[in-house]
């Protein structure tokens, strides 16, 4: 995939990979709005402080964890993530908390090193084709525009919170690729292989990586 594409695609993938919303979060039941909402506040100030993060790009992790991660469900992505590699019964469950929480700061980390190469592309949500009121889980499609390439479709996966009608982000789906089974599969392995706690020290290592600019491809 040409880098644009991978740029976009995976723009807004830490969504599908960060902590739940706090009480004091403004929480949204019309799922298509609330990507509206965070498409608009975190491009947007990304925009902003261009100067500030042409300084320190670690800005960018600030972006990150403010503007998507409330909105996240985090817990169940990694524990998606983990699978069957892992028997969680047998495991202690701090070790399962310290594996969410690596994971967490990894795609973080990971997502704000994406976000250097934001270039004011436009992000268009799809509107909605059918009710909702029914649904546990929705998928709600948007439309990349970068003048003079094609458009990227991405989809995104959301589910309604427990007990709530609130709505949060699990997963991506850019070309066809799920971002959640790809991080599944490549995770999964290296648990089945290592055991959970190394691949915890390894995510939590990865994510104290300085933040840097994405090299083109």
């Amino acid at each position: 995939m040409k880098f644009y594409k991978y740029l976009l695609a995976t723009v807004f993938a830490a969504l599908s990979y960060m902590p739940q919303a706090g009480a004091d979060t403004p929480t949204y039941s019309d799922p298509y709005k609330m990507m509206e909402v965070l498409a608009d506040n975190t491009f947007s100030r990304i925009a902003r402080q261009q100067q500030d993060i042409a300084a320190d790009p670690e800005v960018l992790r600030v972006i990150v964890n403010e503007e998507l991660v409330p909105y996240i469900d985090s817990r169940y992505a990694a524990l998606r993530v983990i699978g069957t590699s892992a028997d969680l019964r047998k495991t202690p469950r701090e070790d399962i908390l310290a594996f969410v929480d690596a994971f967490q700061n990894y795609m973080v980390a990971t997502y704000a090193g994406v976000f250097t190469q934001y270039r004011d592309q436009k992000v268009i949500i799809e509107p909605a084709l059918g009710g909702i009121e029914e649904q546990k889980i929705i998928v709600v499609k948007t439309r990349v525009i970068d003048p003079g390439k094609p458009d990227i479709n991405i989809d995104f996966k959301l589910r309604r919170a427990k007990d709530s009608e609130s709505w949060q982000v699990f997963d991506m789906v850019a070309e066809g690729i799920s971002l959640l089974d790809s991080k599944r599969a490549e995770l999964g392995n290296l648990i089945r292989q290592q055991g959970l706690n190394s691949v915890t020290l390894l995510l939590q290592e990865k994510a104290k990586a300085p933040i840097t600019k994405a090299e083109a491809k």
